[in-house]
């Protein structure tokens, strides 16, 4: 048996990314993956078995990655929430950009297998960093920086403020008759759009 190689292996995950997350082909199959990476196919199937299990690995990565990010610029200590709600946008807006579909997969994800979303919502409710954020949201709101409200309602509104235009980016393109270079300047000005929306 062939010894895997891992430069082989994140080199196909990479191109499983663009495609999936990227580009939206949702749909694309290990032969499309193979070609994108530059290798072939029986390598795709040697790797990850089947699309399935490369489809979770990018997913997994991907994820990882933006939490990873998170934690550096938003985890810091001793920093003004300001700048911390100003740091969280720049990572959440690069990620978005880099991977526009990868929301849209999730949500689908969750809707087609139960499984997958109990573990995403376990996830989520264990997540000590999600905790913390919510108890400084509130604390802001003691403070008179925010408007009175449940704390995961400001992290609704933060959330939909950032995402929804990167989701519904396909639609809103053509309504609004702008190039993706257009509409990557509008999504990057939405910033302090968002600052002046939900901080006093």
């Amino acid at each position: 048996m062939a010894i895997k190689d891992s430069h082989t292996e994140q080199q196909i995950k990479e191109a499983a990314k663009r495609l999936f997350f990227k580009e939206g082909r949702f749909k694309a199959t290990t032969q499309e993956i193979a070609d994108a990476a530059g290798v072939n196919r029986t390598l795709v199937n040697y790797y990850f078995r089947s699309r399935d299990v490369l489809f979770d690995e990018v997913l997994k990565d991907a994820r990882e990655a933006m939490t990873n990010r998170l934690k550096t610029s938003v985890g810091q200590e001793d920093i003004p929430f300001r700048v911390r709600i100003e740091s969280f946008i720049d990572v959440v807006m690069e990620h978005s950009l880099t991977y526009p579909y990868m929301d849209i997969y999730i949500v689908s994800r969750m809707n087609d297998d139960f499984n997958h979303e109990s573990d995403i919502i376990a996830n989520i409710k264990k997540n000590e960093d999600l905790k913390m954020f919510l108890k400084m949201i509130e604390g802001e709101m003691n403070k008179g920086n925010i408007e009175k409200m449940e704390p995961v309602q400001f992290l609704l509104s933060l959330m939909s403020l950032l995402i929804y235009p990167v989701i519904i980016q396909p639609l809103f393109k053509k309504v609004l008759q702008v190039t993706d270079r257009q509409y990557q300047h509008l999504l990057k000005e939405r910033k302090e759009i968002i600052l002046k929306t939900l901080l006093k």
